[in-house]
């Protein structure tokens, strides 16, 4: 068979190819809106979310207000792995490109791209497991997978994203479960699909740093609703007393289901969304998510936190840095990558599109040097869209 040479489409192909391949968080979220940014940074996508409304009982026609809730994502990140070779190289047929240039860039780059959409996790209210406990049971999974359900979390297409002690320690814990086809796998290295999570290994799942919260925080006031919570009762002058992604939970405040508005009879996980500091009193006023509605479509709690109610930092011991392993559905979180421009005047270059992902190639000659100065672009954003559709693992 003729040798396959190199050209700028065979580039960009192959080196797509490893890219998607070696995406572990990046290659399980939602990537269906690259076709509706432009190709520059800072472009900005509105999502929409699913409006929510009440059911009404009787022949009475019972209006109710339209809310069109929505998120953004932003394509903010321009990343790259630039090389150079001799024009000896351009004798390279492309197995030996892959090997010499492209497998190693592009671990790199999918590396970066993965670790950008893990940064979402801090916005993740729900979260369960025991800080500084590794998982190591298939309970751990299933407590996962009932905080999704209560949340109303689509059944289908549901991802667990594990750090390697978390995803070894599930692994010996289920290799001891008795029926078999469960079993077996877990001698062999790695996780079946259970629960129905399909569950990866990341390296690049991240850490957590808790702030340095002290004291016998309370609810100030009864009542309270919406994004800000006013509390008391923390050590006094405290810069970082909780840090954003910190998770707690309010005595008495339970989440309910979004679809029926019951309660789920567990306590209402909020996350900080802005570092909060505490004044000499020991009061501070701290931004979260979800905000405390107590009815309407798009009620969050059975009920608003009473005054003096007991605070409760989940996310684990003041200064604590604890790994969030992450359980989601394709939805919770987005990544776009769209086309760059194509300059003129370069020895090559070519764009291609691979599972929703955008990469060009460009390459130029250096007369001076008599190299060939290459780089291989991504141009990327990611958020979360739907929070309530993921849950965080602690360990």
């Amino acid at each position: 068979m003729a040798n396959t040479l190199l050209t700028p489409s065979i580039i960009s192909k192959d080196s797509l190819t490893i890219l998607a391949n070696n995406l572990v968080m990046a290659g399980r979220v939602n990537r269906q809106f690259e076709d509706q940014l432009g190709a520059k940074i800072g472009t900005q996508l509105t999502v929409r979310k699913p409006n929510k409304f009440l059911v009404s009982e009787g022949a009475g026609l019972s209006v109710q207000d339209v809310t069109e809730p929505s998120t953004s994502i932003t394509v903010t990140n321009q990343s790259h792995v630039d090389f150079q070779f001799g024009t000896s190289a351009l004798t390279l047929v492309i197995e030996e490109f892959r090997e010499r240039y492209l497998k190693s860039a592009m671990e790199k780059l999918a590396n970066r791209i993965d670790r950008g959409v893990l940064a979402n996790i801090p916005s993740i209210y729900n979260e369960v497991g025991s800080p500084g406990v590794t998982p190591n049971a298939f309970s751990y999974v299933a407590n996962v997978a009932q905080r999704l359900d209560e949340e109303a979390a689509p059944q289908n297409e549901r991802t667990l994203v594990l750090n390697p002690k978390a995803y070894w320690g599930i692994c010996v814990g289920i290799s001891t479960v008795y029926v078999q086809s469960v079993a077996e796998p877990g001698f062999k290295g790695f996780i079946p699909n259970i629960a129905n999570f399909e569950i990866y290994l990341d390296q690049n799942v991240p850490t957590q740093q808790t702030g340095n919260y002290a004291g016998n925080p309370t609810v100030t006031g009864s009542g309270q609703t919406g994004s800000t919570l006013v509390t008391g009762g923390w050590t006094g002058n405290l810069a970082t007393l909780l840090n954003v992604g910190d998770v707690f939970t309010i005595a008495a405040v339970n989440a309910v289901n979004p679809e029926s508005l019951s309660s789920t009879g567990s306590l209402r996980n909020f996350v900080v969304t802005a570092t909060a500091s505490s004044g000499a009193g020991g009061a501070s006023t701290i931004s979260i998510y979800p905000a405390i509605t107590t009815s309407g479509p798009y009620q969050t709690t059975d009920s608003s936190p009473i005054a003096g109610a007991a605070i409760t930092v989940i996310s684990g011991a003041s200064g604590s840095n604890l790994t969030k392993n992450i359980g989601f559905t394709r939805d919770c979180f987005g990544l776009v990558s769209v086309p760059l421009v194509m300059p003129e005047g370069v020895d090559f270059k070519a764009q291609e599109v691979y599972k929703g992902i955008s990469l060009r190639v460009i390459r130029a000659y250096d007369i001076n040097n008599d190299v060939m100065p290459t780089r291989l672009d991504v141009l990327w954003g990611t958020a979360t869209f739907y929070n309530e559709l993921g849950c965080r693992l602690t360990n």
